[in-house]
């Protein structure tokens, strides 16, 4: 695909007037027929293009209209559906692409200003739709955080999943709201000055209502993939695949106008050729950046430590803008819980976590137990801002066997020095919905298939994918409606004791983040790092110019104490989580430091605590 070439054509497109055009890849039909089905039947035959595309201007037809291609004596829907109004198995519909925009003067955040809320649209509020979010909006803003990433939204069947069974890329989920209703969200976050990010999801798609593979080459049997057939990008006829995929990151940064694409497991992108797939998505996304005058970020999700992602494609990298740290995440979750199985047996080590504040990754090829192979690369040379790191998110809490949060896990204290670990580090950091007031609820994983052996096959997936975990338990059942009422958010938490006290910490420290250089700064090379093993101590000073913080993280049920090794003399207290403030048992640790009378602190169990650094002879 030229990167010029910024037209969007698959699907049906309307042009006004009654006209819809129809552009559909179906190399391996002989002969393809648009069905309008509603609200006139008719038949239309399509006009076969090169490379196996079959085109028609249909009249009389507007949006509202419902529609199937049918190919091969077979109805289908069309992959590149904007609206699946009946379900993923049901007639496409025609869409009007305008929409009253009030964002004319958003223009974007820079990555340095993200601070990010994740949230499942069917569990975030009871009513689970994208128009229930938005008189939500306000609260996010309270929060302090500035942008919401939404889990995927493309059609899935039924009204139950997490999002990633989607089997319509371009169609945003009828259960919640459709297409409209999206671009209601979008806009209402963009006029509170909150990004939008959405994820997508191109390694694979769900097994119910997937068609793709009678209309063309989509999948390849080359490789696999742990959710079924792995997508063609690199095989015969994977330009067209390519195109496929592009066109939809596109659709959504145009047409909705989603500030960043968060790209789900890139590792699961298996692309061998000399120009892969993501590095031509990033040249098509940031080349219609510049042409919309905004900024727009592709954020990848991966598994492997691959730093060639984020790194410039003059220096052989992707030009991606900011990945997800799972590293980060298993030091601090390790830390905190203590637990050792599955993945967490290679995070155990304070110093880990000292590296991972210092460059990003852990794993920079050093041998994984887990994996019982050399992991990862370098990200040393990687600014700091093409980092997301989080205690918690839909992943690590919802696949764990009974979706536990680290709030049941680790407990209040545990929580708020997660937080501390997460929004004082010099990366992006990330929310998942209801951490902020500490939500007991679960977040466990939840399906609403129609085909009872695939169902089966879902419920037999999750058991044995725990098992290297010996967590000994029994699932929720994903299909049960009540695992997935289990898991609607109880914003009411907020007002109560601990909660709210959890709540004003979120505050506090974002608050903090935004207003203190030092901490704004998102830069490895204005930080120093110390982990002390023995005291599973974590110290790290951050600065910029004048201004400096230090700040102690104390991963232990023991008292721990330390000499701070800074170069000044003056520091006052900005925030200490074991403080009575935010329901602490009580800390020793005075408001004001002269490190020439107090040199030795004495941190409290399970805490951390933040000091500024005050001018020479200062009282304040």
């Amino acid at each position: 695909m030229d990167k010029a070439n910024f037209h969007i054509t698959l699907g049906a497109t309307y042009r006004g007037n009654g006209k819809c055009r129809f552009e559909v890849w179906a190399p391996r039909a002989a002969r393809v027929d648009v069905h309008i089905t509603s609200p006139k039947d008719r038949l239309v035959s399509m006009e076969p293009a090169a490379r196996g595309y079959h085109q028609a201007v249909v009249d009389n037809v507007e949006p509202g209209s419902r529609y199937f291609y049918r190919l091969n004596d077979k109805e289908r829907p069309d992959p590149a559906s904007r609206f699946q109004p009946e379900g993923v198995h049901g007639p496409s519909q025609v869409t009007a692409p305008e929409f009253s925009w009030q964002d004319r003067s958003w223009f974007g955040l820079p990555l340095t200003e993200y601070i990010i809320y994740e949230l499942h649209v069917g569990t975030f509020t009871p009513e689970g739709t994208f128009d229930a979010i938005v008189p939500r909006l306000d609260y996010l803003k309270e929060l302090g955080v500035t942008a919401v990433e939404l889990m995927p939204v493309a059609q899935f069947p039924g009204s139950r999943n997490w999002g990633y069974d989607g089997a319509a890329p371009f169609a945003a989920q009828n259960s919640y709201g459709g297409p409209e209703s999206l671009k209601r969200l979008v806009d209402a976050c963009h006029l509170k000055n909150l990004a939008v990010v959405l994820d997508v999801v191109y390694n694979h798609l769900g097994p119910e209502g997937n068609y793709l593979s009678e209309f063309g080459s989509y999948f390849t049997d080359r490789y696999n993939t742990p959710w079924g057939p792995a997508v063609n990008f690199d095989g015969p006829e994977s330009d067209e695949v390519r195109r496929f995929f592009i066109e939809n990151a596109l659709y959504w940064v145009s047409e909705f106008h989603i500030d960043a694409l968060r790209l789900d497991a890139v590792h699961a992108i298996l692309d061998h050729s000399p120009r892969p797939f993501l590095m031509e998505l990033a040249e098509a996304i940031h080349a219609q950046a510049k042409r919309l005058n905004r900024r727009i970020y592709l954020m990848p999700e991966s598994a492997d430590n691959d730093a060639r992602l984020l790194r410039a494609r003059e220096l052989g990298g992707f030009a991606l803008d900011a990945q997800w740290n799972d590293d980060f995440h298993h030091c601090v979750h390790a830390l905190l819980t203590g637990e050792s199985t599955g993945y967490y047996q290679d995070y155990d080590r304070v110093d880990q976590l000292a590296k991972s504040f210092r460059e990003g990754f852990v794993y920079s090829g050093d041998y994984s137990s887990f994996r019982k192979r050399r992991h990862g690369s370098s990200s040393r040379d990687v600014p700091a801002e093409r980092f997301i790191v989080f205690s918690q998110n839909h992943d690590q809490v919802g696949n764990r066997m009974m979706g536990e949060r680290l709030s049941r896990l680790a407990g209040f204290e545990g929580a708020k020095l997660a937080a501390g670990a997460v929004l004082l580090a010099p990366f992006i950091p990330l929310l998942f919905m209801g951490e902020e007031y500490g939500e007991t609820a679960p977040f466990p994983y939840f399906i609403s298939h129609t085909d009872p052996g695939l169902v089966e096959a879902v419920r037999k997936g999750r058991r044995e994918e725990f098992l290297s975990f010996t967590w000994g338990k029994e699932p929720p059942d994903p299909q049960a409606e009540a695992t997935f009422q289990s898991a609607k958010l109880d914003h009411s938490l907020r007002a109560k004791d601990t909660h709210r006290a959890i709540f004003a910490l979120y505050q506090r420290l974002i608050r903090l983040r935004k207003e203190t250089a030092s901490l704004a700064r998102l830069d490895k090379d204005a930080i120093e790092v110390i982990g002390v093993e023995r005291k599973k101590l974590l110290f790290v000073r951050r600065w910029s110019e004048a201004d400096e913080v230090f700040m102690f993280f104390n991963f232990s049920s023991s008292e721990a104490t330390f000499e701070p090794p800074v170069p000044h003399r003056y520091w006052s207290k900005l925030c200490d989580s074991a403080e009575e403030e935010w329901r602490g048992r009580g800390s020793a640790i005075p408001q004001r430091l002269d490190m020439e009378k107090t040199s030795t602190l004495q941190i409290s169990p399970w805490a951390f605590v933040l000091f500024k650094r005050q001018p020479e002879g200062s009282t304040r």
